[in-house]
């Protein structure tokens, strides 16, 4: 494990850790991963499995950390994949969306950035309106060749400013400002 005074940011996805290496950079903070496959309880909340990963990281690792959890959530499938996005991207993949997916294309993306150090479990929420596209498009991860956001033509994978529009870079700003205001846990 690294032993730095950076933020620790855990997760099995090396993709999200990029990600927020890149946009906890853009407010001064630095990160270092590590890669842990962290107990998924089954849940139909969002919030409630962030905050286990990140109960059991911090059991884990016994240091300051963040984890980051996120889930596609599709109207015509009355929010499914939702909090099951993993393993039904592993399951069916974009693919197997795509064909679920009727007239009705509207979809969100949320993320939750869940902090976590001694008696301290905070969680911050990051929301995106999208759509499904009809077909995939770019070279991205997960399901950004699918996912259109609301008032753009061009998927995550298209776009080349996705970590300044995501959900995931709306949960971490929401962090960030917490996160540099708070001496405790940033070593100010």
């Amino acid at each position: 494990m690294p032993t730095s005074s950076r933020l620790l940011f855990v997760s099995s996805n090396s993709h999200k850790y990029s990600e927020t290496k890149e946009i906890m950079g853009s407010f001064g903070i630095q990160t270092d991963f590590y890669k842990l496959n962290l107990n998924e309880i089954q849940s139909d909340s969002l919030s409630d499995i962030a905050a286990n990963k990140a109960q059991d990281a911090f059991a884990q690792c016994q240091r300051p950390l963040i984890i980051e959890d996120a889930g596609l959530f599709v109207d015509a499938l009355a929010g499914f994949p939702g909090p099951y996005s993993s393993y039904i991207f592993k399951t069916i993949g974009n693919d197997g969306i795509l064909s679920l997916v009727n007239d009705n294309r509207k979809a969100r993306f949320v993320s939750i950035v869940t902090f976590c150090a001694e008696s301290v479990l905070k969680s911050f929420v990051g929301k995106l309106d999208g759509a499904i596209s009809e077909s995939k498009r770019g070279d991205g991860w997960g399901y950004d060749p699918i996912f259109i956001p609301k008032n753009l033509k061009k998927t995550f994978a298209e776009l080349d400013n996705k970590n300044t529009v995501s959900h995931r870079y709306k949960a971490l700003e929401k962090f960030a400002n917490w996160y540099v205001s708070t001496p405790r846990y940033n070593g100010q």
